[in-house]
């Protein structure tokens, strides 16, 4: 028989922060009631309505029903396009995140 609980985490970063809580669930809880027992909102107001979930870098459904030991990840829109900004680098001379 297993556990009536599981323990997940649930994960938020921003560019200067990152936030991680543990949680103990019952078994079937989904993200997206993952997130909201969490709290995490109230600690980081910036997170946009709908904005994408995940289980370790995987984007799921608000409704995907967690295992013991997932990590639930909170993704922001990306400030800049990558490839663009790898262009515009490399116009300039320059790398990113190491010096040439």
């Amino acid at each position: 028989m297993s556990p009536p609980e599981i323990s997940v985490s649930v994960v938020y970063a921003e560019r200067d922060r990152q936030t991680v809580v543990e949680l103990t669930v019952p078994r079937g809880t989904t993200a997206a009631e993952a997130i909201e027992r969490s709290g995490i909102r109230a600690r980081h107001p910036g997170i946009a309505a709908g904005a994408p979930i995940g289980v370790y870098g995987r984007v799921v459904a608000p409704g995907a029903v967690l295992e013991d030991g997932d990590r639930v990840e909170i993704y922001r829109r990306l400030t800049a396009d990558p490839k663009e900004e790898r262009r515009r680098l490399a116009r300039e001379g320059r790398t990113m995140g190491r010096p040439r």
